[in-house]
């Protein structure tokens, strides 16, 4: 497995190199912060139709402990895609050396929002897109 570090993913995003960082944790995760450019994806479906294998892609989610970023780069590898980077330490790392987070979805959003208005008494889990899977999420 290719690794980056803190520091390595802070100058390639300072020098504007063009890559994909991908956060493979829940959409909620990604609203309430993630590292600023990244992109995140509903379903592994998407995430697939979205990525080209010519790209190069750094996977991350909360932390060391959490293998979410180690499933997706799995999948991905599987698939033939070559140029994948993990970074380890995710959200945690990055929050504790004092880098800016963002938050707020990105334009990959689910196509349902918590922030609308629920006009319907079922249940939310039935207003979820019906048959997608989601990111693999690690117990913790």
């Amino acid at each position: 497995m290719n690794l980056i570090t803190r520091d390595e993913l802070r100058a390639k995003l300072h020098r504007g190199d063009e890559f994909k960082l991908v956060m493979t944790l829940s959409a909620l995760s990604f609203r309430a912060k993630h590292i600023p450019t990244s992109v995140h994806y509903e379903t592994v479906a998407d995430a697939f139709d979205a990525l080209d294998q010519a790209e190069e892609i750094v996977f991350y989610c909360s932390d060391v402990y959490c293998a979410a970023s180690i499933y997706a780069y799995r999948l991905f590898e599987r698939q033939g895609y070559m140029r994948l980077r993990r970074y380890a330490g995710g959200i945690a790392d990055w929050e504790e050396a004092g880098y800016p987070l963002e938050s707020g979805s990105s334009e990959r959003a689910p196509d349902w929002s918590l922030e609308e208005p629920v006009r319907d008494l079922r249940p939310l889990r039935t207003l979820r897109p019906a048959r997608r899977v989601p990111w693999p999420v690690a117990a913790t």
